[in-house]
């Protein structure tokens, strides 16, 4: 019985596979480091650098699914580009988030419904970021506003009852997100008892005579 046919039939589509997995995975990287440096950009105020970068990433991303998805579904399905969709989402909906702008849906991101919800959830903890940042500068009531988004993001994400095997363990995501939830709102409380407490230290201290 002669199965060398078989095996070079075999070697080829595997080589062939691995190619695409290879320059898929290499995408993702990219993909994945550009998204992290546009989020330190973002909290940094610097938002051009931060577009670029989130422009390189959904670039990565595209190539990388272009590589794959045609001819080896199984590959673009094994999970490294979904990792990359949800940094890439977590960015674009961090920049929403602290910018108090719209957010993107999932046909401006282009990633699935998995990647993006779990990016959201990521986008809380950018948030929490965000507000300790501004606390630190006094200024508590942009940090209310992000608290506040950060609520209404937190119960959307509640409110998705589905299996984790099809949402990509976004229960625990949510969790998570509802620890930070609880931690910022404890921040910022103390925050604004103490710049209540000094406001009205300092309005006594304006009405003693100084004579």
């Amino acid at each position: 019985m002669d199965l060398s046919p078989l095996a070079e039939g075999f070697q080829r589509r595997f080589e062939q596979k691995m190619s695409a997995r290879e320059k898929a995975l290499s995408a993702s990287r990219r993909s994945i480091r550009s998204s992290a440096n546009a989020i330190r950009a973002i909290h940094r105020g610097e938002f051009d650098l931060a577009h670029k970068l989130m422009d390189e990433s959904l670039e990565s991303l595209r190539g990388g699914r272009e590589a794959v998805l045609e001819d080896h579904p199984d590959v673009y399905f094994a999970g490294f580009l979904q990792d990359a969709q949800k940094e890439y989402a977590e960015a674009r909906l961090t920049e929403a988030l602290v910018t108090d702008s719209e957010l993107p849906g999932l046909e401006e991101l282009e990633v699935g419904m998995a990647p993006y919800l779990n990016g959201l959830a990521e986008s809380i903890g950018e948030g929490r970021r965000a507000i300790l940042d501004l606390l630190r500068k006094g200024r508590v009531e942009e940090a209310e506003r992000i608290l506040g988004a950060m609520d209404d993001i937190h119960h959307l994400l509640a409110s998705i009852d589905f299996p984790d095997a099809i949402t990509g363990n976004l229960r625990r995501s949510t969790d998570a997100a509802r620890a930070i939830m609880e931690r910022t709102r404890g921040d910022l409380s103390v925050t604004m008892v103490q710049r209540d407490l000094r406001e009205a230290l300092e309005r006594h201290a304006g009405r003693i005579d100084p004579a």
